[in-house]
Formats: structure tokens, C-alpha cells, sequence
């Protein structure tokens, strides 16, 4: 058995960018960038790395994405790793690894927007008829707590 699956949270570096195949299918790009904390244990000082990925949402996942989404919005994003290959002017190959998206949690509303967080998927499901979309969107989820890797976790608390 094979999996490739991708989750993650992050914040967009840029607005998205939506354009559409000679066949008339719309394609979302975007780039999100998440971070990963650590304290450095020989001087104390906290330590950001940032990653960034390469995001491709199809559809009407994407056109969501591209009317919904803005440059510092932070997002979930679930999907599939897909690398791609193409042979560049100058001869020489070129790839680019790349998330292929078929689920979207919005986690924060972008400035002057008043419709709550969202989760939305590339499968298609039958939406209410007042709503007259493809798309159902879940309710916000609850906060959760952040646990910090140098944090002690208590044992005794776990219910289970």
C-alpha cells in the first residue's frame, strides 16, 4: 500500500493567481509558507525556520482559493505531492514538487470580509438548494491548544 498525502498550515506569501487551460479548466496557484520553531540549546535564542510550498488548487477549489484568499491569509491545505518536469529555452530539465490540493480550511477571513472560516474539498456534494453552490462549508473549528516542543507534558492529565 502507497500514501501521499500532505497537510499543511501556513500563511500565503502572495495573492493567489488563478489562470485557465486551453480547455477551459480554472487552476489556482499560490505559495504558502510555514514555519518550524526551535530553541537553539547552546544560546537560548528561538530560532524560525520557514518552508515554502508550492500550492495548485483545480477547479472550483481554486476559484474559491482565488476569490477568498489574499497574501497573509493563513490556510490549511490537504493534498498530494506531484513533482512536474519540463525541459526549459535553455535545454536544460527543469522540476518543481508541488502540492496538488483537494481540500481547503480558511482559518482566518482576509481584511473587509464577513463570510466565518470555511472548509472546502474538490470532490464534488450535493449542497443545500438555497445555497446553489458545489461547496458546503463546515463550521469554524474549535481553538485548539498549542503544545511548544520544549513544554513538559503531564501524563496525568491525558484522559485516556
Amino acid at each position: 500500500m502507497d500514501l501521499n498525502k500532505v497537510m499543511i498550515i501556513g500563511r500565503l506569501t502572495k495573492d493567489p493567481e488563478m489562470r485557465t487551460t486551453p480547455s477551459g479548466i480554472n487552476v489556482t496557484s499560490l505559495s504558502v509558507a510555514t514555519n518550524y520553531s526551535y530553541t537553539n540549546k547552546e544560546t537560548g535564542q528561538k530560532i524560525d525556520t520557514p518552508e515554502y510550498h508550492n500550492v495548485v488548487l483545480w477547479r472550483k477549489l481554486g476559484e474559491i482559493a482565488h476569490q477568498y484568499l489574499k497574501k497573509g491569509t493563513q490556510v490549511y491545505i490537504e493534498g498530494r505531492l506531484q513533482t512536474r518536469s519540463w525541459e526549459g529555452q535553455d535545454g536544460k530539465k527543469n522540476y518543481r514538487t508541488e502540492i496538488v490540493a483537494d481540500n481547503m480550511i480558511m482559518l482566518q477571513r482576509a481584511a473587509g470580509q464577513s463570510a466565518s472560516s470555511g472548509s472546502y474539498n474538490s470532490t464534488p456534494q450535493p449542497a443545500p438548494k438555497s445555497q446553489g453552490t458545489d461547496f458546503i462549508p463546515n463550521p469554524p473549528a474549535e481553538e485548539l491548544p498549542v503544545i511548544n516542543q520544549d513544554e513538559e507534558i503531564n501524563v496525568d492529565g491525558i484522559p485516556f
